[in-house]
């Protein structure tokens, strides 16, 4: 009975998989837990690591191939990090280009180019234009499951190479030339949808 009961749960978990297995295209929505590189207030001082605060993000995922496929996505994410006290907003357009590979059953690895394109960016209400590259690369790498139309992935995405926002910063005492470092360290929890 229990040998049957388990083969019963393992095929119903195999054919529920193969839903969102295949070619197709769908939409996507998620948390992110992130954190962007440090905080440098003037020349002189030392950097002040962020703290890490949840961001969001939702967008679009086309997929071509099953075994092996590859997976572009168009996703719209908003970031937040925290500096003692004073938060650094970014959002953006990530393109990450996905290669992954269909593990056992439901689950799947992947990885790829993630390509971003800075929209906006904000350090506790000042509005920041002096991006240094709008157009920047990373690195997602991650694992799913697929479960009907629905699937659930985690990865990690790091930014490669160093881009610094620049600004201004006044206050009643000094004024400082401050920098901080827009490269995403993040973890992103995303849940898809087969249309």
């Amino acid at each position: 009975m229990k040998r049957m009961l388990l083969l019963g749960l393992l095929s119903a978990f195999t054919w529920a998989a193969h839903a969102q297995a295949g070619p197709g295209f769908g939409i996507k929505a998620g948390l992110n837990y992130n954190a962007n590189g440090d905080y440098f207030e003037s020349a002189g001082e030392a950097a002040r690591n962020p703290d890490r605060n949840v961001g969001y993000h939702l967008g679009v995922w086309g997929k071509v191939g099953n075994d092996i496929y590859l997976r572009p996505e168009l996703i719209y994410t908003r970031t937040k990090s925290d500096y003692e006290g004073d938060d650094f907003n970014m959002s953006k357009l990530d393109v990450p280009v996905l290669l992954g590979a269909k593990v056992i059953g439901p689950l799947h690895v992947f990885g790829g180019p993630a390509f971003q394109v800075i929209l906006d960016t904000e350090f506790d209400g000042i509005s920041i234009n002096d991006v240094e590259n709008d157009f920047t690369v990373g690195l997602n790498l991650g694992a799913g499951i697929n479960l009907g139309k629905l699937g659930i992935d985690l990865r990690y995405e790091r930014g490669f190479s160093e881009n610094e926002a620049r600004f201004i910063n006044t206050n009643i005492t000094q004024v400082s030339d401050s920098r901080v470092d827009t490269r995403p360290d993040q973890l992103i929890l995303s849940f898809s949808l087969k249309l």
